[in-house]
């Protein structure tokens, strides 16, 4: 069995909407009021208040606070598990502290707003095609463009911050047998030059949705710390704000859910290099190029689009795949500054599609060493090396 995920837009009433966020109030206080419990009873036993003894503090406190009965019994649990999940986070980062590991510990914090509700297992229902009836909320219209598959396990509704209401779904679907679409297979360079670089030599263009935005943005930006604190002119342009944002995500998600269904269709092996995109990141020069380029969202379209394309996606370790000859194997150092790989056997290529086919060689036949499936080195050099590298590659684009 797997999950897949479908979201749709819905358009709640004035009144839905008052119950809506009136239900996102109380699930907020029963958060803080957990978060609270939890930790007295820690000071005082010493003991982990579970997810089990949340469940039924929430019970006594329905009878002790009639108000907290307007939340549905599986909304409710699912705030206890939310808490739960926090405090497992906060464990396994300290472990991960303890071993030696660079993270922020960071300690649960109490909510200021909780912006969904979950409905797992039960208080749903689909009236018709146009209408999802929740419980405690009514029948809300719903664009059901595309009809959902497989078992519905979790419902989920959601505000923006852009005023506009979703509702996603976690689908439970058979495992299908998989069957290869027979098709070529290709290994893939991603960048900042090119958003990435195929073996078959193709090169597909960073559309740099952020980056063409970010005028606009910084305009909208100013324009809210012009406004008076608390006033209705102050709202109306964080609205615009987070709409402007809103429109940049849909424009990424569109261009990467098209290049990803159109690979996975015409290929029947894609090899992609596994990037540490988190340490990438940390690089203040780099962060904003590499979040506008979404390399993790494009391999993880990639990966859950591939098995019913009859395609198979291989991660791959980048190291040393440019420095590679794709012809002979020889390594050998190459400088930032040369875009053209020329190789003692006299092979010469441009510098991406010849990583491009090391990074294929790697998950198919398989080079000297290969690591193809494994994770990306964590050595400090190599991240150095990829830092120095995307730089390059950034004052190129610029140019």
């Amino acid at each position: 069995m797997y999950v897949l995920s479908y979201k749709y837009r819905v358009y709640p009433t004035k009144k839905q909407v008052g119950r809506l966020r009136h239900q996102m109030q109380l699930a907020k206080q029963l958060y803080n009021i957990l978060f609270e419990t939890a930790k007295e009873h820690y000071k005082q036993t010493g003991k982990t208040f579970s997810q089990f003894d949340m469940n039924n503090h929430i019970t006594q406190l329905k009878k002790e606070k009639p108000e907290f009965k307007e939340l549905h019994s599986q909304v409710a649990q699912n705030v206890s598990k939310r808490l739960g999940d926090s405090y497992k986070a906060f464990f396994r980062r300290v472990k991960a502290k303890q071993k030696g590991a660079k993270v922020a510990v960071g300690f649960p914090r109490f909510k200021k707003f909780v912006s969904s509700l979950t409905y797992p297992q039960v208080g749903f229902k689909f009236l018709n095609e146009r209408r999802l009836h929740l419980s405690g909320i009514g029948n809300i219209p719903i664009v059901l463009h595309r009809a959902p598959k497989g078992k519905i396990k979790t419902c989920v509704i959601k505000i923006y911050d852009s005023g506009k209401w979703f509702v996603g779904f976690a689908n439970e679907l058979p495992e299908t047998e998989f069957k290869s679409n027979e098709k070529t297979s290709v290994g893939v360079d991603v960048g900042l030059t090119s958003f990435a670089t195929l073996s078959d030599g193709q090169k597909i263009v960073t559309p740099k949705f952020l980056r063409k935005s970010e005028k606009k943005l910084k305009l909208l930006q100013r324009r809210i710390s012009r406004k008076k604190k608390g006033s209705k002119n102050k709202r109306r342009a964080r609205l615009r704000f987070a709409r402007g944002e809103e429109k940049v995500a849909n424009q990424r998600f569109d261009f990467l859910h098209k290049l990803s269904r159109q690979q996975v269709t015409s290929h029947s092996v894609i090899a992609i290099e596994k990037l540490n995109i988190q340490d990438m990141q940390k690089s203040h020069f780099l962060a904003k190029s590499i979040t506008d380029a979404s390399w993790g969202m494009y391999s993880q379209m990639l990966h859950y689009k591939a098995w019913s394309a009859g395609c198979e996606v291989k991660d791959v370790d980048p190291r040393d795949t440019t420095k590679t000859c794709s012809q002979c194997g020889n390594k050998q150092d190459m400088p930032l500054s040369e875009r053209v790989y020329k190789c003692q056997c006299g092979h010469i290529e441009d510098r991406d599609i010849n990583a491009a086919k090391n990074i294929l060689a790697k998950a198919t036949v398989g080079l000297t060493g290969s690591y193809a499936c494994r994770d990306l080195s964590s050595t400090p050099l190599a991240r150095v090396e990829q830092d120095i590298s995307l730089k390059q590659e950034l004052h190129e684009a610029r140019t």
